[in-house]
C-alpha cells in the first residue's frame, strides 16, 4: 500500500497544527512517528484516515480518503490512542465490524484472547464500560484480526498490562513481513524495535525522516542481572515495578524483560547510573510471567 502526503496543512481556528508536511510510505515501511505532545502526530494520522478537511493532498493507493473513505480505508487497520465512547456491546461491535469490513469474528476474538481479554466474559458489556486496558486489547484485536495491508497505531501499548505488551510484540512480529505500519509515540524508545524508519515531527513539520536497523527479535526475552553499589528505596521501587527481585542480596537484582522493551529498561536504569556497577543481559527462554513494564 502506498501513501502520499503532499504539502499537508491543517488549522484549528487560528492555530496551525500541520505546516506543509510531506510524507511517502511504501509497502513494507514500518514508521515510528515520534515527537512531543502537540507536534502534530495525531492530526497527521486523522488526515490520513480522512477524518479532517485539510490543505494539500493525501492519497492512499491513489484514492483521496476524505472523498472515498470506504475505498481508501478498506485495507487499513487503526488502533486509536483514545478508544471511542461507543455504547455498543462488545458482541455487537465485533459483529458490526465483521459485517462492514468482511472480517472473521473468530479471528478478532482469538487475538483479543491472546492479549488476555476473554471475549465470552465481556460479550454483553457495553464497550464504554470496559477498562482502559480491555478497550485497548479489543481495539488491537479488531485491527489485527482484519485483512489489512497497513496498520496505523496511535500509542498502541499505552494501556496494556505487562503480559499483553509482550504478546503484542509477538503479534506484530507475525505480521512484520507483509504489513506496513505507522506507529505514533511521543518516545522513540517505546517503538524503536518495531520499525525500520523514524519520522520525527516538531511543531507541525517533519524534521527527520531516516531508516534504521530493524533486526531485533520482537519475541525475544532477556534475562537481566543488575548490581548496584548500595541499596536505595527509590531504585528498589523503580526496578521492582519491572518485576525484578533481589533474592541474591539487596544490591543484586534479577529479572526478565521483553526484548523490544530493552531501551525503555535501559532508560530507567540511566536515572540511577551512579549506582549501577554491573549489568548483564542475555537471551533467555520465555518466563511463565513476563516482567512488568511500567
Amino acid at each position: 500500500m502506498n501513501i502520499r502526503c503532499n504539502n499537508l496543512s491543517k488549522n484549528f481556528r487560528r492555530t496551525e497544527v500541520l505546516k506543509g508536511a510531506d510524507l511517502v510510505l511504501d509497502p513494507g515501511d514500518r514508521i515510528a512517528l515520534v515527537g512531543s505532545n502537540g507536534a502534530g502526530k495525531t492530526t497527521l494520522i486523522r488526515c490520513l484516515l480522512g477524518e479532517y478537511t485539510h490543505g494539500g493532498q493525501v492519497l492512499v493507493d491513489g484514492i483521496d480518503p476524505r472523498a472515498d473513505r470506504t475505498g481508501a480505508l478498506g485495507r487499513i487497520g487503526f488502533v486509536p490512542q483514545l478508544p471511542p465512547p461507543l455504547k455498543l456491546t462488545v458482541g455487537r461491535l465485533l459483529g458490526f465490524t465483521a459485517e462492514v469490513c468482511g472480517s472473521d469474528i473468530g479471528r478478532m476474538a482469538d487475538i483479543s484472547g491472546r492479549l488476555g481479554l476473554d471475549i465470552d466474559t465481556v460479550r454483553r458489556r457495553p464497550f464504554a464500560k470496559l477498562s482502559g486496558g480491555e478497550k485497548q486489547k479489543l481495539m488491537i484485536g479488531i485491527a489485527l484480526g482484519r485483512e489489512t495491508e497497513l496498520l496505523i497505531m496511535d500509542e498502541p501499548a499505552a494501556n496494556l498490562d505487562p503480559t499483553a505488551r509482550h504478546v503484542f510484540f509477538g503479534l506484530l512480529a507475525e505480521l512484520k513481513g507483509g504489513h506496513s505500519m505507522i506507529i505514533s509515540s511521543h518516545r522513540l524508545d517505546e517503538v524503536a524495535p518495531l520499525v525500520n524508519r523514524v519520522v520525527e515531527m516538531d511543531r507541525g513539520r517533519i524534521v527527520l525522516d531516516d531508516h534504521v536497523d530493524d533486526r531485533i527479535d520482537l519475541a525475544a526475552v532477556l534475562r537481566c542481572t543488575v548490581a548496584i553499589s548500595r541499596p536505595t528505596q527509590a531504585f528498589a521501587e523503580a526496578i521492582g515495578a519491572w518485576g525484578f527481585r533481589n533474592d541474591a542480596g539487596e544490591c543484586r537484582w534479577q529479572g526478565m524483560i521483553a526484548g523490544p522493551d530493552r531501551l525503555r529498561f535501559l532508560g530507567m536504569l540511566s536515572r540511577y547510573a551512579a549506582l549501577v556497577e554491573n549489568l548483564e543481559m542475555t537471551e533467555g527462554s520465555e518466563p511463565d510471567a513476563p516482567a512488568k513494564t511500567p
